[in-house]
């Protein structure tokens, strides 16, 4: 099967559009706003210039769309989270966030939730296993370990302005 083709529009002022047509001759298209956010848009079969679906998504649901899209769990090499009864994901820690500044530590998350974070991912790069000093930011994204209702309760804590 050939590779399939990705076409790019600038948008001035907006961002750029990214055009694909499937295998089965859907049109899509993500439109890459300047602040982060994504447009995906589907279009009709019988009418391409007929949007039939538009979707807007933050730049977290983006994110973990990607994620779904690309899976880095499905090699041979990482654990199988999903048979064991444990989920990874991540949560992100806004501007205004209760934690900004405070030690990791001051959560209590394993604590309070039985939730492992397991890496601060930071505009400076990836903390793998940071310690109960590691101070967060407003901004951090962080990578948590544990089971769905665990993992539920630590994005509650952890979404505290």
């Amino acid at each position: 099967m050939p590779v399939p083709r990705l076409q790019s529009t600038p948008l001035p002022g907006i961002g750029v559009q990214y055009d694909l047509t499937t295998r089965e001759h859907q049109h899509l298209s993500v439109i890459a706003h300047r602040d982060g956010t994504r447009t995906l848009n589907t279009y009709r079969r019988d009418d391409p210039d007929a949007c039939s679906l538009s979707v807007h998504l933050t730049e977290g649901e983006s994110a973990a769309l990607v994620d779904a899209l690309t899976p880095a769990h499905h090699s041979p090499n990482v654990l199988h989270t999903l048979g064991l009864g444990l989920v990874a994901e991540r949560i992100e820690l806004s501007g205004g966030s209760h934690w900004n500044g405070r030690e990791l530590g001051d959560t209590r998350m394993r604590t309070e939730t039985g939730v492992s974070i397991v890496a601060v991912l930071r505009r400076t790069g990836a903390v793998p296993s940071p310690t109960p000093d590691f101070r967060l930011a407003g901004g951090d994204t962080l990578i948590v370990i544990g089971t769905r209702e665990g993992v539920d309760a630590a994005a509650v804590i952890l979404g505290r302005e």
